[in-house]
């Protein structure tokens, strides 16, 4: 697992060596309680996994720290960065890597 301040985020790695950066989405999509958002980095690197609200208000950051090259897995529950469980609604998560991003969309229902 990762650990980053005030928190704990599982981040599951994959050794099998990837071809290209890709933000692969969430399952379950919708969800309630819980989504596994996985990702696939080239090489190793800093990697910076972020939750937003539909303005573009930061909601959480589930990652940020140098990863191996591979894919990866981290399980978002739902909560913002103070752990209270956020609204129904749709989310994105930006998956930030050296020059490059990805964005997918996530609803959460209750």
């Amino acid at each position: 697992s990762v650990l980053t301040p005030d928190k704990e985020v599982a981040v599951f790695a994959d050794r099998e060596m990837p071809q290209r950066f890709a933000l692969h989405g969430n399952r379950p999509n919708p969800f309630n309680p819980f989504t596994t958002i996985s990702f696939t980095l080239p090489e190793p690197g800093k990697a910076e996994l972020t939750v937003y609200d539909i303005t573009g208000r930061k909601v959480r950051e589930l990652v940020s720290g140098r990863l191996s090259a591979g894919t990866h897995s981290v399980v978002w529950d739902g909560c913002d960065e103070a752990g209270k469980p956020v609204s129904s609604g749709v989310y994105l998560s930006r998956l930030r890597f050296g020059s490059q991003t990805a964005t997918g969309r996530m609803a959460l229902v209750k």
